[in-house]
């Protein structure tokens, strides 16, 4: 009689692990309906602003309007659920005696908010760059580092793996260092060489807008980062950052800037007239030739 080995240790079972999705709650939707609120009333009340100057003098009204009037565009597509997609990363977890074994973590992302911001912060940087007097050369550079800043962001939000992530958020605070340095050094220098209130406030506005930019990549860094901050406590950090970047920088900007008469652009030609009879773009105020 042959007698056959049989093996005790039972077939190491599968380990399937559940997809596990980060998305917002109560208290996210409602957030980003209240700043769809409040940019639309900003929005209003910028508008108005610019009714009561004459329109060669709008220049600051009418950039600062576009930028809470794009906001809620976007608060109004994230809120509706229009704005967001999931992003899929895959964790792996190593074991000694076992497989490794995988999570897959599907969090809401909002992209709306990066088409928001690629549109938004340029306005916002002409703002700063009309008020401080910044060279059209200085201008160009600080505006596409910003967009560069903010499409490596949405790159960075949809990474495919960590390395490509992190290398993506590496390249937009290069990317945000250059914005800095126009600002801090070129901006600072021209309006050191415009009159003092004017330069006092460029420093002080300007100084107030990158400290809140800077806190977005740390805010970045938390939630879609790391994962380590919640849907929800993502879209209520922003929604206070982006409340204070726009609404409260505009009113700010427009009210000091409408009662210091140094600080005012005065924008004559095409921008307050149009075309010329035979068709030609003014380019001042005189109609010499016309």
């Amino acid at each position: 009689m042959v007698s056959y080995a049989t093996s005790s240790v039972a077939p190491i079972p599968t380990v399937v692990n559940p997809p596990i999705y980060q998305k917002a709650g109560a208290t996210g939707d409602r957030t980003l309906w209240v700043v769809f609120v409040i940019m639309v009333i900003s929005s209003l009340a910028f508008y108005a602003m610019a009714f009561r100057v004459p329109v060669q003098k709008r220049l600051f009204h009418i950039l600062t309007a576009f930028i809470t009037t794009f906001a809620a565009i976007s608060y109004f597509a994230m809120a509706v659920g229009d704005g967001v997609s999931f992003s899929e990363t895959i964790i792996t977890e190593s074991h000694k005696h076992v497989p490794d074994t995988h999570k897959h973590v599907f969090r809401e992302v909002y992209w709306a908010r990066y088409v928001d911001w690629s549109i938004t912060t340029p306005l916002l940087l002409l703002d700063l760059a009309f008020l401080a007097g910044l060279s059209g050369a200085n201008i160009l550079v600080a505006i596409v580092a910003d967009v560069i800043m903010i499409l490596t962001g949405l790159f960075a939000a949809f990474g495919g793996s960590e390395n490509a992530k992190w290398g993506y958020y590496a390249i937009a605070c290069l990317a945000y260092l250059v914005v800095i340095y126009q600002l801090a050094v070129h901006g600072r220098a021209t309006a050191l060489a415009k009159d003092s209130k004017t330069a006092t406030f460029f420093q002080a506005i300007a100084g107030f807008t990158l400290i809140l930019w800077t806190v977005y990549p740390i805010i970045w860094g938390l939630a879609d980062g790391s994962r380590n901050l919640n849907v929800d406590a993502e879209i209520v950090a922003y929604a206070v950052l982006d409340v204070l970047a726009k609404p409260v920088f505009g009113f700010w900007l427009l009210f000091t800037h409408d009662a210091m008469a140094e600080s005012s652009v005065s924008l004559d030609g095409f921008w307050a007239h149009g075309l010329t009879k035979d068709g030609a773009i003014r380019v001042g105020d005189d109609d010499e030739g016309a």
